[in-house]
C-alpha cells in the first residue's frame, strides 16, 4: 500500500502535484491586517474502500483571540488564550488556499515543525490547492546493461 499524504498544486499550473508525506499535519496563518493566528488540523484517511482516493478530515482548529469581524464560531471554548472549535466542514474535498506576496505565506506543520508553505511549493500568487492522495508511484527503472560486465 502507498503512503499517505498531502498534495500540493497551483491551480493554474499543469504541472504535477508535490506530495508531502504524512496521515496528520496542521495549517496555520496569520490574519494579514488583525494579525490574529489561526490552526486547523487535518488528517488524512484511507478511503471507503480499497483503492479510493484518501480522505481529508478536519477534526478540529483554534484561533488565538478574536478581531473585528473575525470572531471565532459561537461554539468555541476559551482554552490557554486559544478559542478551539470543530470546523463546521469536516470532511473538505480540498482546500483552496489564496497566496499572496502582500501578506505571509501558510505554514503547514507536520511531525511537530512548521515550515512555509513555499517550502514545498512556490506560491504563484494565486490559488494552491492541497487534497489528500497517496504517494506518488516511482516508475521503474530499465534493466542495466545486460553482460553484467561494468567495465565495457
Amino acid at each position: 500500500m502507498t503512503a499517505l499524504g498531502l498534495c500540493l498544486v497551483l491551480a493554474a499550473s499543469a504541472a504535477a502535484p508535490v506530495f508531502v508525506p504524512g496521515e496528520r499535519f496542521t495549517l496555520a496563518w496569520t490574519h494579514s491586517i488583525e494579525k490574529v493566528r489561526w490552526e486547523e488540523d487535518y488528517t488524512v484517511q484511507p478511503g471507503p474502500s480499497p483503492g479510493a482516493a484518501p480522505v481529508l478530515r478536519a477534526p478540529s482548529a483554534r484561533v488565538r483571540g478574536s478581531a473585528a469581524g473575525m470572531e471565532p464560531p459561537a461554539d468555541a471554548r476559551l482554552h490557554g488564550g486559544w478559542y478551539h472549535y470543530t470546523p463546521r466542514q469536516a470532511r473538505p474535498e480540498a482546500l483552496r488556499l489564496t497566496r499572496s506576496e502582500f501578506t505571509a505565506d501558510y505554514e503547514l506543520c507536520t511531525a511537530g515543525r512548521c515550515l512555509p508553505l513555499a517550502h514545498w511549493l512556490p506560491s504563484d500568487g494565486g490559488i494552491t490547492l492541497l487534497t489528500a492522495c497517496h504517494a506518488p508511484i516511482a516508475p521503474r527503472q530499465q534493466p542495466g546493461p545486460t553482460s553484467g560486465n561494468l567495465n565495457e
